[in-house]
C-alpha cells in the first residue's frame, strides 16, 4: 500500500533544499512563514510548494508537521533575529580575522527562540574553531553552531556571473547539485578545455547536465569518434559523429571517406556493421575523477 500525506515545501535557508512538512489545518499560502522544527530546533521558513499530496516513499524521510502560520508578533521577532543574525556575521568575520582562520564567513539564522545561532561558513581545510566559538558565545550568550559547505554552496551567498555571461545557476534557482564529470562534457562533443568547463566554483559547470540525457538517447548506439568498425567488410575508422544531422562520417581502409546516417547503425538500414573499442580513450576514469564535480 503506497502511502501518502498532505504537504507543503518549505525553504528552511536561501536556495536551501525544499523541505516537506505536513499539513496542520490552517490556510497557508505560497510565500508565508511558517514556523516548523527543523534539526537545529525552532525554526521558520517560507513556503515553496503549495498543499500536495506526495508518497511518503517519494519523500523518503520522517514528516514532521507545520508548527503554525507565523503571526505579526512571529514575524516581529524573525525580523529583529535576522537583523541580530546579520550582526552575528560582521562580529564573526572580524573575530575570524583575530584568530588568523582559514575561513570564510557567508549566512547566519538564529532561530525562532533564540537558543541557537547557526554560522554558515567555507574552507579549503579543516578549522580548529573552539575559540571562536566561545567569542562568539560570549557576545550573544546563546548556543552557536558553526557549520561548513562546500564550494558549490559557497557559490549561492556569494553570487555571480557565468561563463554564459548569465547569473550563476548555483547562485540565483538551483537548489540541487549532481554529479558531473568528464563523460557528461565528452557525451556531449564538447573540447576539453576545463577554462570553458568549469565554473567560479572550481568545479565542472552545473549545466552540463541539462542536455546529457538528450545525447545518450540520440546516440544510443552509434560508435564513438576515433573507434572502428565494420562497414561493407572494410575496416573503417570513425571520423567525426554529429549529433544534429544525425550522420556519422567514416574513413575506410581504401581511403574512401563515408557518410551515414543514424539509422545505418541502429539497423534501420541494411548493411553489417560492427564496433570495436580498442581506439577509444581507456583513461577517461581516472580524469574524470581528477574534475568530478562531485563533493568530498
Amino acid at each position: 500500500m503506497n502511502l501518502t500525506a498532505t504537504v507543503y515545501g518549505v525553504e528552511l535557508a536561501p536556495l536551501g533544499p525544499i523541505i516537506y512538512y505536513t499539513d496542520n489545518g490552517e490556510n497557508i499560502e505560497i510565500g508565508d512563514i511558517v514556523i516548523v522544527m527543523s534539526e537545529f530546533g525552532m525554526d521558520y521558513g517560507k513556503i515553496r510548494v503549495g498543499r500536495r499530496e506526495m508518497s511518503i516513499d517519494e519523500i523518503g524521510y520522517d514528516l514532521k508537521p507545520i508548527i503554525k502560520k507565523a503571526t505579526e508578533t512571529d514575524l516581529k521577532e524573525i525580523k529583529k533575529n535576522e537583523e541580530d543574525a546579520e550582526r552575528a556575521v560582521k562580529i564573526t568575520k572580524e573575530l575570524v580575522k583575530k584568530h588568523e582562520l582559514p575561513m570564510k564567513i557567508l549566512y547566519a539564522k538564529m532561530m525562532v527562540d533564540r537558543s541557537r545561532l547557526v554560522i554558515y561558513f567555507s574552507s579549503k581545510n579543516r578549522v580548529d574553531f573552539r575559540a571562536l566559538v566561545k567569542d562568539i558565545a560570549k557576545e550573544f550568550k546563546m548556543r552557536i553552531e558553526l557549520r561548513q559547505v562546500g564550494v558549490r554552496d559557497e557559490m549561492k551567498h556569494v553570487k555571480g556571473l557565468g561563463l554564459c555571461g548569465l547569473k550563476s545557476c548555483c547562485s540565483y534557482w538551483l537548489r540541487k547539485f549532481d554529479s558531473v564529470t568528464l563523460k557528461h562534457a565528452k557525451r556531449q562533443q564538447m573540447m576539453i578545455n576545463t577554462a570553458k568547463i568549469t565554473g567560479p566554483c572550481g568545479r565542472l559547470l552545473c549545466c552540463l547536465m541539462y542536455e546529457h540525457d538528450f545525447y545518450i538517447k540520440a546516440l544510443k548506439n552509434i560508435p564513438d569518434e576515433g573507434s572502428t568498425i565494420l562497414y561493407e567488410g572494410k575496416q573503417s575508422k570513425v571520423i567525426t559523429v554529429n549529433v544534429f544531422l544525425s550522420r556519422v562520417t567514416i574513413y575506410t581502409s581504401e581511403g574512401e571517406t563515408i557518410s551515414l546516417p543514424f539509422s545505418y547503425f541502429r539497423g534501420e538500414q541494411n548493411g553489417n556493421r560492427k564496433v570495436t573499442d580498442s581506439n577509444r580513450d581507456n583513461d577517461t576514469d581516472n580524469r574524470d575523477t581528477f574534475l568530478s564535480n562531485g563533493e568530498s
